[in-house]
């Protein structure tokens, strides 16, 4: 008998990386699929009289496309056993040039012998993290 071994991960080993523009194109069609409207995610009026440096993407919309790249490595959504974020700092799109959410995904986390990981994400635009604390609990490929 003869074991072979089909993965050797160990903490700190980036599994992903991403990079995904934003823009208010992408905005409007993430409205549309996901039913809010809130004014603040198309409007740089609304979102300047409440106080906002600008037009935010959504925060579900951030969420998603964050995790996406675990998706892509495991292969399957069903790998995926939890996920959780903070929303640390708001994504401003500029009307012209975007957003740009950039995903680096690493073992933060590793049970070999139940065969699952947790993935820490960082997420930043311009540099700066968008999300704290995103965590994606795995089961490994």
């Amino acid at each position: 008998m003869s074991t072979e071994i089909v993965h050797r991960y160990e903490k700190g080993d980036e599994v992903a990386r991403a990079t995904y523009p934003i823009t208010r194109e992408s905005l409007v069609r993430y409205a549309g699929a996901s039913g809010d409207f809130n004014a603040i995610h198309y409007r740089d009026d609304v979102a300047e009289s409440v106080g906002l440096p600008g037009v935010l993407a959504h925060g579900m919309l951030t969420m998603g496309l964050a995790v996406q790249p675990v998706v892509d490595w495991v292969g399957d959504p069903a790998r995926i056993g939890a996920y959780q974020v903070r929303f640390t700092r708001p994504v401003v799109v500029d009307p012209a040039s975007g957003a740009t959410i950039e995903v680096v995904a690493k073992i933060g986390t590793l049970d070999e012998d139940a065969g699952t990981a947790r993935i820490d994400l960082t997420v930043t635009v311009d540099g700066q993290t968008v999300l704290g604390k995103a965590q994606v609990s795995v089961t490994l490929p």
